[in-house]
């Protein structure tokens, strides 16, 4: 019994022995690892950042009326290219009650005086015509009459103002609103039947119309923290507007915010670019974009794809091919980096084999 226990571990031991060797042999048979190469290529290298934001114009003006009541007519329509002084909106004045009896009352008051003193010049003209009096006192009454006319015309052109908003006399009306800059109309959000009001010390008044000169546009946008102390005035900008597909947009950079303000727990700060406008090219005001702001940039200079790199004790090596599937490790100098591709100031040439990682 026991020498078959023996042969049985033996037979167990020798199969395992076997196999192996098998499997070793089976090993040796398969074909050898071939590692990929890649060679440095010749590129653009630009370093760049990116702002969100939208596309408005430069200066744009909000016309106000000048009195309050209710909008009589519309002239113009967004869209439209007004020049200063052109009329956009007539308005219907409703008088307030109280301010026009009062001017009413003036002006009785004033035609009252007016036609006492008037009355009194005619006898007086009589009496120094007849040399009973002299001129010196005539011409105290005479300048009383003028006095009193003058305040029965400013009490007509009171009451003229209150009802209708305009005076003869002055020449100018004010329920025409008109508007205060050349430039395209962007949008009218009052219509026929609206009531209104004026613009003065204590409020902003209606906005009438919306003017812009939309020859001159801005970007504005915002740039996270982490990358405003990259930035200054005068960088390039590449802007990407999604209404417009297919193109791009020249900016520079004019504007950085001194002070960055919370948006949903991270801290932005504003920026400013004049966008370069292309010869018939009409941009929209409010368009979305999205601004490559251009850190750095190397034209046309020694590259390869940041895989192939390895580092150690902040060093840079690559494996480069010196035989068939036969490499050797060799430290590199890098430059500018756009986070895929980075550029090699020394150590390699264009016609070397880099191991691939």
């Amino acid at each position: 019994m026991k020498k078959v226990f023996v042969i049985l571990i033996i037979v167990i031991v020798a199969g395992m022995f076997l196999g192996t060797g098998f499997f070793l042999y089976q090993k040796s048979e398969e074909d050898p690892v071939v590692y990929e190469t890649e060679s440095p290529f010749v590129t653009n290298i630009i370093k760049k950042t990116v702002a969100t934001g939208s596309i408005n114009p430069r200066k744009e003006v909000a016309i106000k009326s000048q009195v309050s009541g209710v909008v009589e007519a519309v002239y113009q329509e967004a869209g439209v290219v007004v020049n200063k002084g052109d009329v956009i909106a007539k308005i219907r004045i409703i008088p307030d009650m109280v301010s026009l009896n009062n001017a009413e009352s003036r002006l009785k008051t004033a035609q009252i005086n007016y036609n006492n003193a008037k009355k009194e010049l005619e006898r007086q003209h009589k009496l120094f015509l007849d040399k009973i009096i002299s001129e010196v006192e005539y011409n105290r009454f005479r300048l009383d009459a003028d006095l009193r006319r003058e305040e029965l015309e400013a009490a007509e052109s009171n009451v003229q103002l209150i009802k209708e908003g305009a005076s003869k006399k002055a020449g100018h009306v004010t329920n025409l609103v008109k508007a205060t800059a050349s430039g395209m109309i962007l949008g009218v959000p009052v219509k026929e039947g609206h009531f209104v009001i004026e613009s003065n010390t204590f409020n902003e008044g209606t906005t009438i119309c919306s003017i812009a000169n939309m020859e001159s546009m801005i970007f504005e946008g915002k740039v996270d923290e982490s990358e405003v102390g990259k930035l200054e005035e005068g960088l390039e900008l590449l802007l990407t507007i999604g209404a417009i597909e297919g193109e791009t947009f020249k900016a520079n950079l004019e504007y950085i915010s001194p002070k960055g303000i919370d948006d949903q727990g991270a801290i932005k700060f504003d920026v400013r670019a004049a966008v370069e406008l292309q010869e018939g090219n009409f941009i929209r005001a409010g368009y979305s974009a999205n601004a490559d702001i251009v850190l750095d940039k190397r034209d046309s200079v020694l590259a390869i794809n940041e895989s192939l790199i390895t580092f150690e004790e902040e060093k840079a090596f690559v494996e480069i091919e010196v035989g068939e599937q036969k490499f050797e490790k060799k430290e590199i100098e890098l430059g500018l980096s756009d986070g895929v591709n980075v550029e090699v100031l020394s150590g390699l040439k264009e016609e070397d084999n880099i191991k691939k990682i």
